[in-house]
């Protein structure tokens, strides 16, 4: 296991009626601004009890953070936000809205151009912000990271600044997701893990038992939650999973990966295609891609999440790849670059901006633009 400093600050505040709680999170004294995706946390009561809870607040409303949030939206909220010095922020909504907020808390304290901030990659200065989380997925209400995109430039690149302050996760909210974001959610949890997972052996039997027990787990509730997604044990799981999944625990000491990350960024900005989906799209590919730099823990998987303990090696590999796209098409979600319409002209464009930019992906720093050409063709 590698040296590692581990701090996680974030308050998680959990369970039904939960919401009611940031009365008594946000100090009274502090200008609060509130942002919002689309209207959905209007349909489903979430806005009337975070409006509720703070009745003795005083607070603006900034609305229409987008999936993947735009970084011109997210400027409009920040010049808000400085002329009615604004000093806290609550995202009431999903990973999107809350990665927005991110970038507005820093860009707040921030004299330039925000979209500088996202090309520098970081800002340690923000002001304090906090989650009422209602789609489990990203991992966002306890990290410190976050998705920006640049509608003009086609980019979407990653952004890290500062953990909330608290989230709140109600999972009665969750309750009217239409099914595709469900899917997504458990899809984008599933390769959060992965990505964390499976890179080399024997570095942490803590870490891969961990990351083993959410990956168990999401196969098992899954169909689960197709058949009946108002089971609020079931939800608590997801909602809760999703959040272990990214706050850092599992990937302590250990090698990252985020290729699939890398790449799907780029896809989604080019076609606008769900982030999850994107994942689901490269992830076996990928591995497919890199089976003998992960052969042996690509073994472990195999044998571990999937059972498969029977044949040679690389048909345990071939049969855990064809299981986890099995598990992925159960879904509903895409798992082949052609059912996208996705053809070589995005596969050029993708490998060319790694290879232009000198990018070196994946645990072993060692996925070029050419590779990435290679994954893709094996996601056709």
């Amino acid at each position: 296991m590698d040296n590692f400093t581990f701090c996680n600050p974030t308050k998680l505040v959990f369970g039904k009626g939960q919401i009611k709680e940031i009365e008594n999170l946000i100090p009274k004294n502090k200008n609060l601004m509130l942002t919002f995706g689309g209207g959905s946390v209007k349909e489903n009561g979430v806005y009337n009890q975070v409006v509720t809870a703070l009745k003795d607040h005083d607070f603006i409303e900034f609305w229409g953070i987008e999936p993947n949030p735009k970084i011109d939206t997210l400027k409009k909220a920040i010049t808000i936000a400085k002329k009615k010095d604004i000093n806290f922020i609550l995202s009431v909504g999903g990973g999107s809205c809350l990665d927005g907020t991110k970038l507005i808390a820093a860009g707040i304290k921030y004299d330039g151009d925000a979209w500088d901030l996202v090309l520098k990659g970081y800002s340690a200065d923000s002001v304090d912000f906090a989650s009422v989380m209602t789609l489990p997925a990203t991992g966002s209400e306890m990290n410190r990271g976050a998705v920006i995109s640049n509608a003009d430039t086609k980019e979407k690149y990653p952004f890290y600044s500062r953990c909330p302050v608290f989230s709140v996760l109600d999972p009665e909210t969750t309750y009217s997701l239409p099914d595709y974001q469900i899917s997504c959610g458990i899809a984008d949890t599933f390769v959060h893990v992965t990505e964390q997972y499976l890179t080399y052996p024997n570095q942490s039997r803590i870490m891969d038992r961990w990351a083993e027990g959410i990956l168990i787990s999401l196969l098992e509730i899954a169909p689960k939650i197709k058949n009946n997604k108002k089971d609020y044990d079931l939800m608590s799981d997801f909602m809760l999973l999703a959040t272990m999944a990214l706050n850092g625990f599992i990937g302590m000491g250990v090698a990252q990966d985020w290729a699939t990350h890398q790449i799907g960024h780029v896809i989604t900005a080019l076609h606008g295609i769900t982030h999850a989906e994107t994942l689901t799209l490269l992830h076996c590919g990928l591995l497919k891609t890199m089976k003998e730099q992960k052969k042996e823990k690509l073994l472990q998987y195999a044998e571990r999440v999937w059972n498969i303990s029977t044949g040679t090696d690389d048909e345990k590999i071939k049969e855990a790849l064809n299981k986890t796209e099995t598990f992925f098409k159960s879904l509903g979600l895409a798992t082949r670059l052609g059912e996208k319409n996705i053809g070589n002209d995005t596969i050029n464009e993708v490998a060319n901006r790694f290879t232009a930019q000198g990018r070196k992906a994946g645990e072993g720093h060692n996925i070029t633009g050419e590779v990435v050409r290679q994954i893709l063709e094996n996601c056709k």
